[in-house]
This record gives C-alpha cells, structure tokens and sequence, in this order.
C-alpha cells in the first residue's frame, strides 16, 4: 500500500457509493459498488490471504476515486454504466459475447407476425421467445410455424386493400390477411395456436404437420413432403431437450459459478417450454472476494441486454432483494434446489467443470501470448508501463510511387482491426522511407493532441517501428517535438536478426528466439507490413485502371468513375457494346464509339 492509498483510506466514508480502482498511468482496472465505502475499499488493502485474482488487480492498484450514492441500489446503477463506458479489465464484460437471436411477435398488430431478433426491448409489448442456442436455428422453428399456422411473414401494413395475394398463399403458407381472406378473430385464433408451440406445446404441431406430410406424399407432392419431413425432424430435436419432471410451460434459468483458484467460469442453462435451449459459458477474472458477488455481478450485467425468466437457479447465495429492485422483476430465486431443479443445478456445474479443465491450457496458451508476453516485452525491455495498446507503423511503394504508410493496432497483445489506419504520403518527394514514416507518425500523434478520430484519441502506450536504429532516432525526434517522450514510449525492430532498439540504450535488446514476448513484436511487424502492401496494390490496381482510361479523349475523372461504377472493371468496359456503353449517364454515342475504337487499337 502507497502513501496515496493509505491517505485516502482515512478519509473514506460510511456511506454507501462506487469506488474506481486505476493503475499508475491513471487507467481504470477495476469498478465496484459498496454498500459502506470504508470497509469495503479497505478490505482490498489489509494485510490479509485473498483470492488470486482479487491479489492480481490490487498489485496494479496505485490510487482510486470514489464516488458517494443515496443508496446502493443507485451505486449499482451508477456502477453498470461506468462499466460499459470504461469497460475495465478486472470486471465481468460480456462485450465478446454474441447477442443470442429471440423469436418475437408484436400482439399489438391486428395481424401479428413472426421476426427474429438480437435485442430485447423491455416493455415494448411484444412477447419474445428465446433465446435460441447450441443448434437450435430460430429460422427452422419459423418454417415449421409457417408451415403448421399460416401466419404472415411480410413487414408492410395491413390494411386489407392489397389487389392480390403473394405467392405465400398460393403455397398455403399464409392466411393472407393483405386481401381479407382471413378475419381478425380468426387470425387471431391461429397465433394463440403459435404461442403455444412457441411455449412448449409440440403435440399439436406434430400432429398438423404428419397430415400435411400424408396429403403431400398422396398427391405426389414429394418435394413439399420432404420439406415437412424436415419440419418434423426439427419438432423431434426439440422433445429431445425436454427435461424430465418439469412442467411444460416451466421457463427458468440455471446458473453456476466455478472458480479453480486462478481464473472463473459462469454456466448458464437457458430452459424455455420446459426444454434445455442451451448452455452458455462465460470466463470470468472479477475481482470480487466472494463468489456469490461474482454472479450477482455477471447476473446484473447478463440480463442487461437478455430477458429474465420467472425462475432463477443458482449455485451460491446473493443479494436477492438487491437484485429484484435493479432488475424490476419479483424472479423467484432458488439457491438450495431440490428435486429436478438440483439435478439441472448439478448439471451446469459439472459444465462449468468440464469448460474450466478443456479450456484451462487455452486460456494458458492465450494469456502467454498476450499479458504474458507484454509482461516479459516490459521487463526485457525495461519499459515503464505494461503495452497494452501497441501500434506499428510500416512504408509501402515501389519506386517511390504510390507511398502508403499502415498503423497497425494491438490492444492486451491481438489485433484490433477497427482500429487500424491507412496513410497516403502527401509530402515526400521520391524513395524515401524515413521521411515517409516521420509524415505518418507526425501525421498520427497530431491527431492524438488534438483528439481527432476515434481510433486517433486513445494513448498507444507502445510506438514499434520497422527499422533499426537510424528509423528509431528519426521517429523519436517526431515524439519528442510533440512533448509526448514522456507518455508514450518507443522501439525498433530490425529484420536482420530481430534486433530490439530502445530510446534509453544504444545497445540492441536481442530477445530470446521464439519466445513469447519476440512472437509478440514478430506478429505486430508483420501485421503492419501486410496491411501496408494491401493498400498499396489497391492504390496501384487503382491507378492502372484509371490511367488507361484517362488516355481516350473526352474522359474526364467522373465520367471515368461512373463507367467504373457501372461496369466494376476496364476488362468489362472493353467487352461493352456501345448501346450499354450508352447507358452510362455522360457517355454520348460518338464517345462511345470513341472507346471502343481505343480498345480496338491498344
């Protein structure tokens, strides 16, 4: 514990509120909630036994902040969106996580239909079923109701005046209410028929689909029995998830927490109609002391963007009465199961298990080649902060024309390709690499000062330049002029035999071969040089084309552009005929005799 720390412990309040934890270069690791500020961020600092991964967070920690809440269910609301704003690396985020499809229908249209989705909007009236996962493909139960009920699938709005109906109803696959042909009672009575297979209820369904099947197959119809067939192979999927003992309108979620005593993993069981939709595993490195914290934290985050069911199965105790105020929802919460709730509880557990032990040599795998990488690069290299925000920056042309410059970007030791940025070299004259990469950088760490452009505004805590030491001095010349030598620290590789170049020694770092943290540098180098060729050759193919156009007479550059948007390619130019040359907006008959004739001759 620092000086800073320890002062601001003394002055810590009682009261309940939100404390941010921050690294020596002020970045945020780690936000919680407490319901007494005091104990709560003291308890981090004692001289006592914690968990490894709350150990790992508080060994970065060099100051936090606070801030003080009426009540500690507004410190978790406060808490959740400093989270999806800071997105900190010691709390749970499911940012990587899919958005798992919904089924949904609007009972507020007079003729509703079926649509699948990523986002549950809560309150908006509609009934959602889902979420469909681990196999089960929300766009076969679509068909199989399509096939069973008849409902629309068109997005327009019904008002009854269409002329005719779609080819949907020739193929007895909608009631086509767009021309009256059902009445709102009616359609009504069907999409009652849907909810309830959409709930759990297949017999009806099955039953429906068998006839279909025996009328397709008696009327030679083979091809639409093959479809029903599919259809009912899909129903008998789904009965094969139904678990025993459980009612079939019974919705609930199982969730188990495991921990191994370095990293942890939430298993999540999504049942629906009494059926097992399927099981979700979620790493975790919260930095909670107790485990029940944990999946109160990952429960918050979870059912944040997913739809609560009415049931909630879990492995440790938490804060329920917490939980039921953020959530809205009285969810009953079971925490000592019996019965076939303890067999599906037992279930998830032995998932989380299993996920931890197949994927504990990734993860080690994983984290070797990232955190371990950038922390063997700091200590190898001497450097002041652990590099997690790595760019690159590499020079492509030949012969000096068409001079681009990459910036390639490596955030916690991968790639982050949005966050790549292409140059074209506007001020330098000939073949001149130095001077293109002092543009590029001077061009880049502009923008940082000036926090222009998304990917342009984050602090990279690590420059790599391709180069020795001559491209190392230059850049650092372009660094320092910016007065950022202090905040921003930089390398160079050579090629040669992977020389490693500081700012602090003229000495080269030779890392050790085909260890992690040389692979790290290797991947980021590499990375920058094949990002650099493709918008080179890109520019060039460019450049070709447009050249060769530019040579008939009468081209001017937006013409030549609307011929190229129009046929894709010069080799499609060439094959026109002067009426589809035509066509193209500015291209008069005589021009386009003009281009064929110059194709004809060249």
């Amino acid at each position: 514990m620092n000086d800073i720390i320890r002062e601001k412990l003394k002055n810590l309040t009682t009261r309940p509120g939100v404390y941010i934890m921050r690294n020596k270069e002020g970045e945020i690791i780690y936000i919680g909630k407490a319901k007494n500020l005091k104990n709560r961020v003291s308890q981090y600092f004692r001289n006592s036994p914690k968990p490894s991964k709350v150990q790992a967070m508080v060994d970065n920690v060099h100051t936090f902040d606070y801030f003080i809440a009426t009540s500690e269910l507004d410190a978790l609301a406060l808490e959740s969106n400093l989270i999806h704003k800071h997105q900190p690396f010691y709390n749970i985020l499911l940012k990587d996580g899919k958005a798992f499809p919904y089924i949904k229908i609007n009972l507020k249209d007079d003729f509703p239909r079926l649509e699948i989705v990523r986002h549950v909007k809560k309150n908006d009236g509609a009934k959602y079923f889902g979420p469909y996962i681990a196999g089960i493909d929300p766009r076969e139960i679509l068909k199989i109701v399509s096939s069973a009920f008849r409902l629309r699938s068109c997005a327009g709005k019904i008002d009854g005046k269409a002329k005719r109906e779609c080819l949907n109803y020739s193929m007895g696959l909608c009631l086509a209410p767009c021309t009256n042909r059902v009445s709102k009672e009616e359609y009504a009575e069907e999409v009652k028929k849907v909810l309830r297979f959409l709930s759990g209820n297949d017999d009806e369904v099955e039953e429906i689909l068998q006839k279909k099947m025996q009328t397709a197959s008696n009327m030679e119809n083979f091809e639409r029995a093959i479809e029903l067939r599919e259809s009912l192979k899909m129903i008998a999927k789904l009965k094969q998830r139904v678990v025993a003992n459980l009612p079939k309108d019974v919705d609930k979620d199982v969730a188990a927490y495991h921990f191994n005593g370095l990293s942890g993993v939430v298993t999540m069981m999504v049942i629906r109609g009494g059926k097992i939709l399927g099981i979700m595993n979620f790493s975790q490195n919260d930095a909670e002391f107790e485990e029940g914290d944990t999946l109160f934290n990952f429960l918050t985050e979870y059912y944040s963007n997913s739809l609560l069911p009415a049931e909630l199965v879990l492995s440790h105790q938490i804060d329920e009465e917490l939980f039921r105020q953020y959530t809205g929802k009285n969810v009953r919460i079971i925490t000592n199961p019996h019965g076939a709730n303890l067999t599906l509880l037992k279930m998830a557990k032995e998932n989380a298990q299993e996920y931890m032990d197949k994927h504990r040599e990734k993860e080690k795998r994983d984290y070797d080649q990232s955190f371990g990488a950038m922390k063997l690069l700091q200590e190898k290299l001497g450097l002041k902060a652990l590099p997690r925000r790595m760019e690159c920056y590499d020079i492509s042309h030949i012969s000096g024309t068409n001079k681009v410059a990459s910036m390639v970007v490596f955030v916690d030791g991968k790639p982050a390709k949005s966050q790549y940025r292409k140059f074209k070299i506007k001020t330098v004259q000939g073949n001149n690499d130095f001077e293109s990469l002092k543009e590029a950088l001077t061009r880049r760490l502009k923008r940082y000062c000036e926090q222009n452009g998304e990917s342009f505004k984050e602090k990279p805590d690590l420059l790599v330049i391709d180069g020795g030491k001559g491209q190392l001095s230059s850049c650092y010349e372009i660094l320092k002029s910016f007065g950022l030598e202090e905040k921003i620290e930089m390398i160079s590789l050579a090629k040669r035999i992977e020389e490693v170049f500081t700012t602090k020694n003229n000495v080269p770092v030779i890392l050790k071969y085909a260890s992690a943290e040389l692979r790290l540098l290797q991947r980021i180098r590499d990375e920058a040089h094949r990002f650099a060729i493709t918008f080179h050759r890109a520019l060039r193919t460019k450049s070709q084309t447009k050249s060769e156009l530019e040579e008939i007479n009468g081209l001017g550059p937006k013409k030549i552009q609307a011929l190229l948007t129009a046929f894709g390619t010069t080799e499609n130019i060439k094959k026109a005929s002067a009426e589809e040359l035509c066509l193209v907006k500015g291209i008069t008959p005589a021009l386009a005799d003009s281009i064929l004739e110059f194709f004809k001759n060249n």
